[in-house]
């Protein structure tokens, strides 16, 4: 394991503590821990990358977009498992760096909306993540994420609020959509694993385990 990763989550960790209380993780038991994985979140906050990190007890991989490794960033961003990906026209090149990740035991976080919520609210899942989902052939884990954009939302400023991660057990999908090399069957996996996103609640899953 990665030492500055470590004191980065340490850090983290620390400043969730600080800043809003610990960050509560809702089936813990659950988690994927080793092995190539899809772990696919919803995004409402800068605070959602750090908040899924935290919540495991090993690395997570990240996207970035390629234009933000410039200067320090470039430095901080590998070091801390980032790797840039072209968000806008998401190339051939960015696709395949995702799968190698993926099939050499990584696990990579996704957001199946591709960008942050503008208010909070779920939104639909692009097709993009329905095909890395049929190419790469890993569990894909479903993670919900409570109290971010409260905390920090887009546009807004910083205000403290408790930060909740619910883990989802792997879904499984339509074997047919997962062979499929259509648009419409990428569009069904994404929309599939959106729909498990949306089915997770603090009600449902209980208190921190």
């Amino acid at each position: 394991m990665k030492t500055f990763y470590w004191l980065i989550i340490q850090l983290a960790r620390a400043f969730f503590t600080a800043y809003s209380g610990a960050i509560e993780v809702h089936n813990r038991s659950k988690r994927l821990q080793e092995g190539g994985a899809i772990i696919a979140a919803n995004h409402a906050s800068f605070l959602d990358p750090p908040a899924v990190a935290c919540a495991y007890d090993t690395e997570i991989w990240f996207l970035a977009r390629k234009t933000l490794f410039k200067g320090f960033a470039s430095w901080f961003f590998p070091r801390v498992n980032a790797f840039p990906i072209d968000r806008e026209h998401a190339d051939i090149q960015s696709m395949k760096g995702i799968l190698r990740k993926l099939k050499s035991g990584k696990r990579v976080l996704m957001f199946p909306e591709g960008t942050r919520s503008e208010n909070g609210q779920l939104g639909e899942a692009k097709a993009g993540i329905g095909m890395l989902v049929a190419k790469s052939g890993v569990p894909v884990q479903p993670v919900r994420i409570f109290g971010a954009y409260e905390s920090w939302p887009k546009g807004g400023k910083h205000n403290p609020h408790p930060i909740r991660v619910v883990i989802g057990d792997p879904v499984d999908f339509d074997p047919e959509d997962l062979r499929s090399k259509s648009r419409e069957s990428y569009q069904r996996i994404a929309d599939q694993l959106m729909a498990s996103i949306k089915a997770l609640s603090l009600d449902v899953d209980g208190g921190p385990q």
